[in-house]
């Protein structure tokens, strides 16, 4: 049995520089598992090139060739890929190993909390990148700047290592954010916190009408939003007569960062599951996804309703995975960024990441910042609202900063 672990996940670096690296996952099956490994890569940092993907209903083999970046930690990817991978115990018949009879252990909360003397432009980011190096997740930030420029930062963090309760771990974060922050944090402290406080920080939890409208909407528009993929127009088709017992869903489309998970994800909501898959992604960024599916009865997808109601959702997810709006918060500036929450509850890796990244790339300082996750539409958001700092003058417009944060979430810059 310890051989068939090893084998569960194999990564085969690339040769030379611009070479993909790829990825075999050999494993039993479950509904989702390819959105759980796409979100896994996503949070890694890397794209998707190609990949097939291949069922019985039992054990799945799954292949990836991704791009990778120098400082990508192949070991610590595979061993989180394992982890999401079902147990090779899961198909010897045993109900007390399978999977959907144990409940999952929910991860401790953790507020960071540190005062910096003086405010600069990235100083959010930089932080950010910190923790994300350290897999410490971030649930809610709380960021205000004082009116003689000293920060206070408000992080509450799950660690994927569930090690934070311990003095070592807590010492190991506190060391890596004072070498990055250097001379400008002046305290810091990590506290075990219970779910009444998480709740109590997040702010409050109505979203004034400006950024509720069409910013949420789940219906396709019918012009196209400002910063959608004008040159190449997504298409969504199905087939029932290709295979007696699947469906065929095609996808073409113009590639993005996380396509391939925002695609799995959709799926996996829909209790939909993938038996065989291809997707290529080729020389002009042009995405091309074959998708043999059935309903989790075993069944092709007849009824037309919903064909239409997976496919309307599929452009839409592929049109806007994220929603970008900079808007008028009284005489100040908001950027308002959004992603829906998976049914599962997780939300998409990297956001608050790539948006503070945009905002140190684009020269824009940070005032403030609230994240918190709302019910709109009926459906669950994760949103994110950034007060701008204009107080040295920002020489950008709002257009021009919220297509460049919105290339940078989606991988176009």
């Amino acid at each position: 049995m310890g051989v068939l672990y090893e084998d569960v996940v194999e990564i085969r670096l690339a040769e030379k520089a611009g070479d993909p690296t790829v990825i075999t996952v050999n494993c039993p099956d479950k509904t989702g598992l390819g959105c759980d490994l796409c979100r896994i890569i996503l949070l890694f940092g890397l794209s998707i090139s190609r990949g097939d993907a291949s069922t019985d209903g039992k054990w799945c083999y799954i292949v990836f060739w991704v791009m990778g970046r120098p400082t990508t930690r192949w070991a610590l990817l595979k061993k989180r890929l394992l982890e999401v991978c079902p147990s090779y115990l899961s198909t010897s018949g045993i109900s007390y190993f399978r999977p959907e009879n144990q409940q999952p252990k929910q991860p401790d909360v953790f507020l960071l909390k540190f005062w910096c003397c003086y405010d600069r432009k990235g100083l959010l980011h930089d932080v950010t990148e910190v923790l994300c190096e350290l897999e410490l997740t971030i649930k809610r930030v709380k960021v205000s700047t004082t009116p003689d420029g000293r920060v206070m930062d408000l992080f509450f963090v799950t660690d994927t290592r569930e090690l934070l309760h311990t003095k070592k771990r807590q010492e190991e974060t506190i060391h890596h954010l004072r070498v990055a922050l250097r001379d400008t944090i002046m305290s810091c402290e990590i506290e075990l916190v219970g779910p009444e406080v998480t709740a109590c920080s997040q702010g409050s939890p109505f979203l004034p009408s400006a950024i509720t409208g069409d910013m949420f909407s789940l219906e396709l528009p019918n012009g196209r939003p400002s910063g959608s993929i004008a040159s190449n127009p997504i298409s969504v088709t199905m087939d029932n007569t290709l295979s007696p017992s699947h469906t065929l869903v095609q996808i073409h489309c113009q590639d993005h960062k996380g396509l391939v998970y925002d695609i799995m994800r959709t799926l996996k909501d829909y209790n939909i599951q993938v038996s065989y898959g291809r997707f290529f992604v080729n020389s002009k960024r042009s995405c091309e996804v074959e998708l043999f599916v059935r309903q989790a009865d075993e069944k092709k997808i007849i009824d037309p309703n919903k064909q239409n109601s997976l496919c309307s959702r599929l452009r839409m997810e592929l049109l806007r995975p994220l929603r970008v709006s900079v808007v008028s918060r009284g005489p100040d500036t908001e950027l308002v960024v959004a992603n829906p929450v998976e049914l599962s509850g997780r939300g998409r890796p990297l956001v608050f990441y790539d948006v503070t990244l945009a905002l140190k790339m684009l020269n824009t300082s940070i005032f403030s910042v609230e994240i918190g996750r709302h019910m709109i539409s009926g459906r669950e958001w994760e949103v994110y609202r950034i007060l701008l700092d204009e107080g040295d003058g920002c020489s950008l417009s709002r257009k021009k900063l919220e297509e460049g944060v919105r290339n940078r979430l989606m991988g176009w810059e």
